[in-house]
């Protein structure tokens, strides 16, 4: 880049250009937003037959365009803001030198050396003549020695200041070149396909723009307070609110995963953040899964001719090695992802509320990351969190939809329902709430208290980011139930006691459904109260897995939360098992309905 150019550059436009990205992208999320949460929600409300769900459908590739627009416009406000930030640094280093040369009496030429004037040190008799010199740039120790070397001998004093300038000029020149050279690219590569469908190809493009900007962009991101280290709920709520509206849409746009689990921050830009995280990781699954080779045929003529006449082929066992295990995982996770997307698009059906995705990561820590609510928790008045048990992950969070299971995304919207129709005129929030490494078998690792010493710190943080953004949002705090079944009570129990419940109101109310034990042997050591501590339990295998929790040592003291001496509250239930505490129309379901309501008068005991 030439002296002119620099000298001529506006930094200010390139930042009006982001800020208009900037306003696309946020147009592009309300756009969104509108069509999500209204017009295909009034739909599925309202409306039923092949014209609405031909609508439903256009209206959604419509979201996921107005999605990809979102993300891609903001990467584009980034990055500009980026290549201005880097110029702006360049210009103002050129200026500076350009105003010293000024005030020294030198001249800066259009190519960038500087001309001096006759001088001469004290004591010389003679003046030296006037000349010019050229900066250069990227010497090293031996060059710079002998360059002040030449300032020092030089008999004109007016040399060293031109030289020290011209030097200056082509530092900031180099570092405008670079910077051009660098961002060029990175602007040009943001540019979607000239069609109307937003594909896989078009996600993973997106993924990839995101990496190159945040790469490119670190001189201007490390500008932006980064969040806390280690930083407590509070702290990360404070983080946030003290960004500009600019910086925080830039720091959403190259690092959603971080934003996505930052306990504390607001359940909309948590919910932001995850959304973009689970676009592009479905779309990145699904090409991989697209690029395992065909199953080749399993049986072929036996090659040596003898009983039996057909033998596995050559061809399906090296398959078998290579890539079934893979194709396995990625069907498995993209079936966890389509079951949250499903969530979203069944918004309006049956009267659900908006969905926030306050926590995703397709690995998680071995099973997934998953938490996922119905309704804003940050202005409920009501919040139920719902922690499951052995067996569960990402791949089995949305159940069996073909037979109308939705698992434990399906088990808080149950939740939901029962406890809004407990509620009319207060808003509700039930969240599924998987963060954990649950347990994959029953012998030995649902046995082991392990799984729960590790979770359970892991839900008393999302806990305290839960209070933090609820007062963020209106000062007041949500009446919060939390909910573990099975092994997941175990992990509640660990909650419970972790940091010994610094802040007890950031829960009120603890269920435990089909306990193996909590790590307690008593209800007044969970920090609620024992009056505000709840068990229910079943037969058959209920009975197994509650006794043998006990057996195995889930609780203390051989302990289970139905026992009387535990001192919590056992209430009803009519679940035929272990699994049966969360169906529609249960005493069960509508005794945790009423005590995440706070009407406990209405709990039948057992």
């Amino acid at each position: 880049m030439d002296l002119a150019t620099l000298k001529a550059f506006k930094p200010a436009e390139f930042e009006d250009a982001a800020d208009g990205y900037r306003a696309a992208s946020e147009m592009a999320r309300e756009a969104k937003d509108t069509i999500d949460h209204r017009i295909t929600a009034g739909i599925r409300r309202r409306l039923e037959g092949a014209a609405a769900e031909a609508s439903l459908r256009e209206l959604g590739h419509l979201s996921k365009n107005f999605h990809c627009m979102q993300t891609e416009c903001g990467l584009a406000g980034t990055a500009l803001n980026g290549f201005a930030f880097e110029m702006a640094v360049a210009k103002r280093k050129l200026n500076a030198a350009l105003e010293d040369a000024r005030a020294s009496g030198c001249t800066v030429n259009s190519d960038g050396s500087v001309s001096f004037p006759p001088g001469r040190k004290p004591g010389d008799k003679k003046e030296a003549d006037a000349g010019t010199v050229s900066g250069s740039t990227g010497g090293n120790p031996t060059s710079d020695a002998l360059e002040r070397q030449a300032m020092n001998l030089h008999p004109n004093p007016n040399y060293a200041t031109a030289l020290g300038c011209a030097n200056r000029i082509a530092d900031a020149l180099r570092e405008a070149t670079e910077a051009d050279t660098k961002w060029a690219p990175k602007l040009r590569a943001l540019k979607a396909d000239d069609d109307l469908v937003v594909s896989e190809r078009d996600w993973v493009d997106a993924k990839s723009d995101k990496e190159g900007v945040l790469q490119a962009a670190h001189p201007y991101l490390g500008s932006i307070e980064a969040p806390p280290k280690d930083g407590t709920s509070d702290q990360n709520a404070a983080w946030w609110k003290g960004l500009t509206e600019e910086q925080r849409s830039d720091y959403l746009a190259v690092h959603p995963a971080a934003l996505g689990s930052l306990d504390g921050l607001p359940s909309e830009v948590r919910d932001e953040a995850n959304r973009m995280v689970l676009a592009e990781t479905r779309a990145t699954y699904q090409l991989e899964l697209n690029a395992i080779p065909k199953e080749p045929v399993k049986y072929g003529p036996n090659p040596n001719g003898s009983y039996p006449a057909a033998a596995i082929t050559a061809e399906w066992q090296a398959w078998q090695d290579k890539y079934a295990g893979e194709k396995e995982r990625l069907k498995g996770v993209i079936k966890g992802m389509n079951a949250i997307q499903d969530r979203f698009d069944r918004t309006g059906q049956g009267g659900l509320p908006e969905a926030y995705l306050l926590g995703f990561d397709p690995v998680g820590l071995g099973d997934g990351k998953v938490i996922l609510a119905t309704g804003n928790p940050d202005t409920a008045d009501h919040v139920g969190i719902y922690v499951p048990g052995t067996f569960s992950g990402i791949e089995s969070i949305g159940g069996d939809k073909d037979h109308g299971d939705h698992g434990d995304l399906g088990r808080n919207e149950r939740l939901w329902a029962e406890t809004t129709r407990l509620t009319p005129g207060q808003s509700v929030s039930t969240i599924t709430w998987l963060d954990y490494n649950a347990p994959d078998n029953i012998a030995p690792q649902a046995t082991n208290g392990q799984y729960a010493d590790e979770g359970g710190p892991r839900l008393y943080d999302f806990l305290q980011g839960n209070r933090a953004a609820q007062e963020a949002a209106d000062g007041s705090r949500a009446h919060t139930t939390v909910i573990g079944h099975s092994y997941g009570s175990t992990v509640v129990g660990v909650s419970a006691q972790s940091e010994s419940w610094k802040d007890p109101s950031a829960a009120n109310d603890f269920i435990f459904a089909g306990s193996p034990g909590v790590q307690a042997d008593h209800a007044a050591d969970l920090g609620v109260g024992a009056q505000h501590v709840w068990a229910m339990g079943g037969p058959w295998d209920d009975q197994v897995v509650r006794q043998g929790g006990r057996l195995v040592g889930l609780g203390d003291s051989l302990t289970i939360p139905t026992d009387s001496s535990f001192g919590g509250k056992v209430m009803k239930s009519d679940s035929g098992g272990h699994t049966g505490f969360f169906d529609d129309g249960s005493l069960s379901i509508r005794n945790q309905a009423a005590v995440i309501a706070g009407q406990y008068d209405k709990v039948e005991l057992d």
